[in-house]
């Protein structure tokens, strides 16, 4: 089962001369399967195609010798290099400026699976040479062009336990395993090799307090305390997590009112079914006491794959008081806010605080439920 992704169009738009197309994110999301359809479409336009993996030792000899010569002798006179896990290559960055710069090798498509190393290496050598995009696990948008709203709505409770990695979704009945395979330690291959992961051990705690706590605010103080650690030391393995793509962190909004949490952060795990796996529970939604957390989750993070895709260029937040008022999900779009409330169910009723409304007057507001969420993180495109 093949599920078109939404970024395919955005990397054809990009490969030009003078530019290197990055594509991110963690592993398994499907960048590899991007890159070979991309080179696919290039040789049926009888172009000339070099892809290169990094995982063999000999490609990666290749493309660590800096020199224009060998560089030239490796691509000659190829039309689209594709260069796979590029974050295993040493000085990957200056590689690709040669590339540019004097080799001139028309399009470049290049994937990590991590930020971790690559922003490192890449981000200097190639400032004003690349287009950076991320691309996450599969989203619900895309299932929803895929095979359309009402198949989606009936697998809403599917996605809520076992997530949207592409082997998940295309291999029903195997979740369990997959999912446990994946998080076993394949998912954080990068982190674990990464210099600054000095307590391995650590990492595996720090997982399941995250995991635990979705849709709470994150205190690194009492984090660091439930798992034995220092706050330094757990602010720096949160900051590797998000790197990778694991998890990702959500500030909190504050602009007028003096009793409004300014330093505050909620984090939420980009794939649910990674969550539930950290776990260990994957029990039937009617008989879980954490679907409020569970659909706060994924409605965060549907919407932050949503925005990735239309290249959002607001900022998003939530926002609460000291006297525990608040909004589950907030943009700010050039200077509007939008405000959103999330009820798993339907019968709830929901409104702005008051607060809330006599600081920031004309901001928009919106319930999201089951039986309109789609609005919300697959809206219908405008116009033709």
């Amino acid at each position: 089962m093949h599920i078109p992704r939404i970024l395919h169009q955005a990397v054809r738009q990009r490969l030009a001369p003078g530019k290197v197309v990055l594509l991110i994110g963690a592993r398994q999301t499907g960048k590899s399967t991007l890159l070979r359809e991309v080179e696919r479409e290039y040789r049926a336009a009888g172009r000339k195609v070099l892809h290169l993996d990094c995982d063999d030792a000999a490609v990666r000899m290749r493309l660590e010798v800096q020199q224009m010569p060998n560089l030239q002798n490796l691509v000659g006179d190829t039309e689209l290099l594709i260069i796979d896990e590029a974050q295993r290559v040493k000085n990957i960055g200056l590689t690709l400026k040669i590339l540019v710069d004097q080799v001139k090798t028309p399009h470049i498509l290049v994937s990590g699976s991590s930020a971790l190393e690559l922003s490192n290496e890449i981000n200097e050598p190639l400032t004003g040479r690349k287009w950076e995009l991320t691309m996450p696990p599969i989203s619900i948008a895309e299932l929803s062009a895929f095979h359309g709203a009402f198949e989606e709505e009936r697998r809403l409770e599917q996605r809520l336990l076992y997530g949207l990695y592409p082997e998940i979704v295309t291999n029903s009945g195997m979740e369990r395993p997959l999912l446990q395979q994946l998080t076993s330690s394949y998912l954080y291959k990068d982190v674990f090799n990464f210099k600054e992961l000095r307590k391995p051990e650590l990492l595996d705690r720090l997982l399941k307090v995250l995991a635990l706590q979705i849709g709470s605010e994150a205190s690194y103080n009492s984090i660091a305390a439930a798992v034995t650690s220092d706050i330094a030391t757990v602010q720096r393995y949160i900051e590797l997590l998000e790197k990778a793509f694991i998890i990702f962190r959500l500030p909190a909004f504050s602009r007028n009112v003096r009793n409004e949490l300014k330093r505050s952060r909620k984090i939420y795990f980009w794939d649910l079914g990674v969550r539930n796996a950290l776990v260990g529970d994957f029990r039937p939604i009617a008989a879980r006491n954490d679907i409020g957390a569970l659909w706060e989750n994924f409605l965060v993070s549907e919407r932050f794959k949503y925005n990735l895709h239309r290249e959002f260029y607001g900022h998003a937040y939530f926002w609460r008081t000291t006297q525990q008022q608040e909004v589950d999900y907030l943009e700010d779009i050039d200077g509007q806010l939008h405000a959103f409330e999330f009820k798993w169910s339907t019968n709830k009723g929901a409104s702005l605080p008051l607060t809330f409304k006599n600081a920031y007057p004309g901001s928009s507001f919106e319930v999201i439920r089951p039986d309109n969420y789609l609005s919300f993180t697959a809206p219908a495109p405008q116009g033709n």
